[in-house]
């Protein structure tokens, strides 16, 4: 990196407001903060497993103390009823340290407690990590209480879920910093709660927090100790698993490992590729083992052991190819497989989410615009996936779906719906732009999808020509001038702008695209922390604004995107609340959903690199690199059959080189114009 560009990137942070630079990127690829003038502090974030999830509720005080609250969630621990929000759930606020006590006296027993805590250093690697320093007060006749005694011990807690156990893990690393000789009382400790038989869905359930091995520790001058805690839970009757916190979290970082070392970005923005690293943690960790199979989970404190249309079928799904991680293709694969369950000869239709691993629906809000969502999804998922017998599953859920929209066309040919994803939140009228754009995308990744399976051409010739009808109709009936700009009403007799009116970009329709770019970043919508819903409302949601950054990057506006991406990463990587994507505000408090990670991923894969699936092995690659970048690269991409990197460079204003490099074969590079279109064909592997 030269010089010159480390120094606009200071500066550009530099610039910032001083709460959007709490936190800064630490060289071994976290995050960290280290509390100075900038407290009291609180904060909350997300972390999962396969049968637990954690969201920590943790501050630093005034005074430098570190306090923590774990509401922990079990997804395969039913409550009564056993409907969407029916994990067991509980709140503990056990201070771990207040229980352990020091002793310093050579002769007798004279213990502390640990007192005066002040916190050196917060780090966040997909594990939450606080070192502290800690001194006490003597006991006994002849010590002096001290307001501030000088810190004797050195303690960094470690905070991570299980990857495969319902157990949240604590590992305290406690060490002597002092002069003289310490001993460290670990107690004996449990705290045990039982749920009422009546309000489980087997009966009760245990809650039990515990320290493992007690006893009592001699530190030395420079010597360490470890103290490590489990937070678990079971049915009364079953015994808990033996568990060692090492073993997890060793587990924990190999999960952490794999997941960093594919699909790795690295452009001239480091907090962009921090995030972009984060962002595939988050969504490929709140993955639940469930009775009825792998199921993405939104997570949130209320969405487990369920799939919905939109946050699985349509959001995360279409990425997890992308990064082939195995389990989270595994969870894809499966989510659309009890979607397909639901298939039916009258055209009734499909559930919006499959609730409680498998044995029920949500379909509260009706129709909105669910086989849209599903048939863009798996369309998209099947292709980039690179798997004929996967695709053979999936093509008649697919040709389903389809059908459906086809039938729920509107006399303006355009398709109807009862509502869309914000389920009544916002207005939506009988057919809104949403639904009508995914079926558009949707057909046209049929095509591709059909040719690769050898299905009749006239009915591939038909779906080409439904796209191109929809298309037309999409621009007739919804284009119009809204607030001043040439762009779409989001549905009949809307007046204000919508944050949705980007999604005709990202299905590569441009017909409107320049008045659609500039009202998305115009005053009327932009803020901050991203779109509002709706012009003239305080609510945001995360999604649509990672769509919009998407579509702006296909509709060719790099520069205008990446300015946007740029503080949109920062806020979120380095502001007051990190470090992921969130859901949405006033509704949720900013909750770390999963599927909102992986559409900041989308906005890399498919806006800036510009990947479209065309086939089982091909794609095509229209790169939307800013003008004041001169190179960015995608490492590892696990798509299409094939492990390939894709590297672009800037040759001049006009025109780009981009490097192919597919494992196991000789590199391609390609001289291209700005914005133009490569077609890509892959290896097909025995």
């Amino acid at each position: 990196m030269t010089r010159k560009l480390l120094f606009s990137l200071a500066a550009a942070l530099l610039a910032l407001p001083a709460a959007a630079q709490r936190w800064t990127l630490d060289p071994q690829g976290g995050i960290v903060w280290q509390p100075q003038g900038d407290i009291p502090h609180k904060d909350h974030l997300e972390m999962t497993g396969e049968q637990i999830s954690a969201v920590l509720r943790w501050a630093v005080d005034e005074r430098g103390a570190f306090h923590v609250e774990r509401s922990l969630v079990f997804p395969l621990l039913r409550v009564k009823p056993d409907d969407t929000h029916a994990s067991l759930m509980c709140r503990v606020a056990t201070d771990i340290p207040s229980l352990l006590a020091v002793n310093t006296s050579a002769v007798g027993f004279n213990a502390s407690a640990l007192q005066f805590e002040r916190v050196e250093k917060m780090l966040f690697d997909g594990m939450l990590r606080v070192q502290s320093l800690w001194s006490f007060n003597g006991v006994g006749a002849g010590y002096d209480e001290v307001e501030n005694p000088a810190p004797v011990l050195a303690m960094e807690r470690t905070i991570f879920p299980s990857p495969t156990q319902p157990a949240l893990c604590e590992r305290y690393l406690l060490r002597n910093i002092g002069p003289k000789p310490l001993e460290i009382s670990v107690p004996e400790f449990t705290q045990e709660f039982v749920t009422p038989a009546h309000r489980g869905m087997t009966g009760s359930y245990l809650i039990r927090a515990e320290i493992a091995d007690p006893g009592v520790r001699s530190l030395q001058p420079g010597d360490s100790t470890l103290v490590e805690t489990l937070f678990r839970a079971c049915r009364v009757g079953e015994s808990l698993q033996p568990t060692d916190v090492g073993a997890e979290l060793a587990a924990r970082k190999a999960f952490i490992n794999e997941v960093t070392h594919n699909l790795v970005l690295e452009t001239p923005d480091p907090v962009i590729d921090r995030e972009f690293r984060f962002a595939k943690i988050r969504s490929t960790e709140s993955i639940i083992k469930t009775a009825g199979g792998y199921m993405h989970a939104p997570g949130g404190e209320c969405y487990y052991a369920a799939i919905w249309a939109n946050d699985q079928a349509e959001y995360v799904n279409p990425f997890f190819p992308m990064l082939g991680y195995e389990i989270a293709d595994e969870s894809a694969l499966n989510a659309f497989r009890h979607f397909a369950r639901f298939m039916n000869p009258e055209y009734r239709p499909l559930p919006s989410s499959i609730i409680a691993e498998g044995r029920d629906i949500w379909n509260g809000a009706g129709d909105r615009g669910d086989a849209a969502m599903i048939a863009y999804g798996a369309a998209r998922y099947a292709l980039a996936r690179g798997s004929k017998s996967e695709a053979e599953e999936l093509w008649p859920l697919i040709e389903w779906c389809l059908e459906y929209c086809r039938r729920k066309l509107t006399p303006q040919g355009v398709v109807a719906s009862d509502t869309d994803e914000l389920e009544g939140r916002f207005p939506a009228g009988e057919a809104n732009l949403c639904t009508s754009t995914l079926y558009y995308d949707a057909l046209r990744s049929a095509v591709y999808l059909g040719r690769e399976l050898k299905r009749p051409a006239a009915r591939l010739r038909q779906y080409a020509h439904q796209a191109d009808r929809l298309a037309e109709a999409i621009d007739r009936h919804f284009g119009a001038t809204v607030g001043g700009y040439e762009t779409y009403r989001y549905f009949d007799g809307c007046t204000k702008l919508r944050s949705w009116i980007c999604m005709p970009l990202i299905a590569g329709l441009k017909n409107r695209s320049r008045g659609t770019v500039s009202a998305l970043l115009g005053k009327e919508l932009m803020t901050p922390d991203g779109l509002l819903t709706e012009q003239g409302s305080s609510t945001f949601w995360d999604r649509s604004t990672l769509y919009a950054l998407r579509g702006i990057y296909i509709a060719g506006e790099a520069d205008r995107a990446t300015d946007v991406l740029a503080r949109y990463a920062r806020r979120r990587l380095t502001g007051d609340h990190v470090p992921y994507p969130i859901e949405a505000w006033p509704e949720g408090s900013q909750r770390h959903l999963a599927a909102e990670s992986g559409l900041f991923c989308r906005v890399v894969t498919e806006g800036l690199f510009g990947i479209r699936p065309t086939g089982l092995r091909t794609f095509e690659c229209t790169p939307s690199m800013p003008s004041g970048w001169k190179r960015m690269v995608l490492r590892h991409i696990r798509a299409f059959g094939n492990d390939f990197d894709l590297e672009v460079e800037r040759i001049d204003n006009d025109h780009l080189s981009l490097r192919l490099a597919v494992a196991g074969q000789p590199a391609r590079t390609f001289r291209i114009r700005q914005t133009e279109t490569l077609q890509i064909r892959l290896p097909q592997h025995p």
